[in-house]
């Protein structure tokens, strides 16, 4: 079983499965260029952890020990030890492409590395590596602690073995549910609730009602923790658009054409809670206003 793990990228997909690992007992390497950009993971994850002990879900002396456990780096050759290195940077395939080159010159052989994309193609992906055997899609769902799902994506030349290991992780060392889905662009969650906000955004723009009614209507009708405006915002809208239009460029289907007012946003740098800002307004610790 993996012990020692790597997170290349430090946003916020790759604090929130630092983060997860950690509580789950694992060392965890958290990679990322500069250590100004480290320095505001470290920020995040220690309000992140103060929100669990406002809530008494966790110790002063559990938020502690979960920190000692992630380790800031800002090389990838501190993932030399690594069992398992997961990439969560930017949706970029060069970037990523880089990143599976670096690798490939550092970790063992028996290491597997493993991308958070949602919707690059995990085969074009692997072949970047001298190992595509080895590379494998591990989708996560934010936020990582409480979506009990992850995708796993196999590339055509993801080993059997490389899938069953995976699979044999994310179910007994994370308590997580593995879904494994085949090659497709937005695979099945991001494919499917991006088709959901897209539509909400036209319901918007058409009057139908309120950003604050369309959420409560789908929160409420439906048991959604979030609406699907704020479940935007949560996500990013920059990467709701980027989702949608590489779809748009796969498929080829108008249902995938992203809203206008979603390109608006992005324009306007409203672009969630990131910023602050986006359907509706937060505080620097996320919560909405």
């Amino acid at each position: 079983m993996f012990r020692v793990i790597g997170v290349v990228g430090a946003g916020t997909m790759g604090q929130s499965i630092a983060e997860m690992l950690a509580v789950k007992g694992m060392d965890v390497h958290l990679v990322e260029k500069t250590p100004e950009k480290l320095q505001h993971a470290v920020d995040m994850l220690e309000a992140s952890l103060d929100r669990q002990m406002e809530r008494w879900a966790i110790t002063a002396a559990e938020k502690k020990l979960t920190l000692n456990r992630i380790h800031m780096e800002t090389s990838l050759y501190h993932l030399a030890s690594c069992d398992l290195v997961i990439e969560t940077i930017s949706e970029d395939m060069d970037s990523k492409k880089a990143v599976l080159q670096q690798l490939d010159g550092i970790l063992s052989k028996e290491a597997i590395i493993a991308s958070n994309t949602s919707t690059l193609s995990l085969t074009e992906l692997a072949g970047a590596s001298q190992y595509p055997e080895r590379v494998i899609g591990m989708h996560f769902v934010y936020p990582t602690n409480r979506i009990d799902v992850v995708e796993i994506i196999r590339g055509l030349q993801t080993s059997d073995d490389t899938f069953d290991r995976t699979k044999t992780f994310v179910e007994e060392a994370l308590s997580k549910t593995g879904v494994m889905v085949y090659e497709s662009p937005g695979f099945v969650t991001t494919r499917l609730v991006c088709l959901l906000i897209n539509e909400s955004l036209h319901v918007l723009e058409e009057g139908v009602a309120s950003p604050e009614d369309i959420d409560s209507a789908m929160r409420l009708g439906y048991q959604f923790e979030h609406g699907p405006l704020e479940m935007a915002d949560r996500f990013g809208l920059d990467a709701v658009l980027a989702a949608l239009e590489r779809m748009f460029r796969e498929f080829g289907e108008l249902k995938y054409r992203p809203s206008f007012l979603l390109k608006k946003k992005v324009r306007a740098g409203q672009l969630g809670v990131k910023t602050g800002i986006g359907f509706f307004k937060y505080d620097k610790d996320g919560e909405r206003l």
